[in-house]
């Protein structure tokens, strides 16, 4: 029989010892060695559903990722319902750890390197009770935050290679009270004209279908592009960005959303988005 050398004895005994828990859902994904030319306004909705989640949205040169997060067991897991849930898909496998390998392999440390690069954004929606996961949640962010934008109570920001804004299940006051955040707080249209610091809540996001008649078919009206862009010039005013989801999913929202100053164009159709506007530049 021939005899393990110690190194080979010390990875197995490592290996049975770590029971059900998953050692390769901490290492990050293979990296491209190089990236998409970036897509500014282009943010993968639901993207862990991608066979790829987060190197889809990168090859198509998107600038903000969504995933959706559950506490469970201690561990931030990403899926779309609890019951699709599985302990090797962590935020950190699947988003962090490779964003921390690709920031770092840059000599400005960002995901994509130049000077006019845009930054990135990583859109968390907490799914679960607010603020034990929101708390789990910063104990993690804490772990990456050479990685993440810092956010000040005394109004300051600290970009960085990524920045998390939080959608979902937020717990506002927890947040506001927090002397240094790794997080933004994903406001609503309803949140405009309440005094909140761009420190605290940098995105304003809201339902499309919710506020406009138009679902894609034939021209926009007159008066719903005047208050699409009233809410542009809205939100820009008080420093923040504007994202709207549940939109048409097609070139025509996209021109819309684009030529009316929003800016992030919610899509899960990557390669689609990406071209359009690709081709639309040249």
């Amino acid at each position: 029989m021939t005899q393990m050398k110690p190194l080979q004895h010390f990875f197995l005994t490592l290996v049975s010892g770590l029971g059900s828990f998953s050692l390769w859902a901490q290492v990050p994904a293979s990296i491209p060695d190089s990236l998409a030319q970036p897509t500014a306004q282009a943010h993968a909705h639901n993207d862990y559903e991608h066979d790829r989640p987060l190197f889809d949205a990168l090859d198509a040169g998107f600038c903000s990722v969504e995933a959706d997060v559950y506490l469970i067991e201690g561990q931030l897991l990403v899926a779309h319902d609890r019951d699709k849930v599985k302990p090797e898909r962590t935020l950190q496998s699947l988003y962090l750890n490779p964003l921390k390998q690709i920031a770092g392999r840059n000599k400005d440390a960002s995901v994509y390197p130049g000077v006019d690069a845009p930054r990135f954004y990583l859109l968390i929606d907490l799914k679960s009770e607010a603020e034990t996961t929101y708390t789990a949640l910063h104990a993690v962010l804490s772990e990456y935050k050479n990685l993440l934008t810092e956010f000040g109570k005394d109004g300051s920001i600290d970009y960085r290679a990524v920045t998390v804004i939080i959608s979902g299940n937020r717990p506002k006051a927890m947040m506001a009270e927090q002397e240094v955040r790794y997080a933004g707080f994903d406001g609503r249209l309803g949140d405009l004209g309440k005094g909140d610091s761009p420190a605290l809540v940098p995105w304003i996001s809201d339902n499309f279908s919710q506020h406009f008649d138009w679902r894609g078919d034939g021209p926009m009206s007159d008066a719903e592009l005047a208050k699409l862009r009233s809410l542009v010039e809205k939100t820009h005013a008080e420093g923040k960005q504007l994202r709207l989801w549940a939109t048409p999913d097609n070139p025509a929202m996209w021109d819309i959303l684009h030529n009316s100053g929003v800016d992030w164009i919610n899509s899960d159709r990557l390669k689609e988005l990406s071209e359009h506007f690709r081709k639309a530049s040249e």
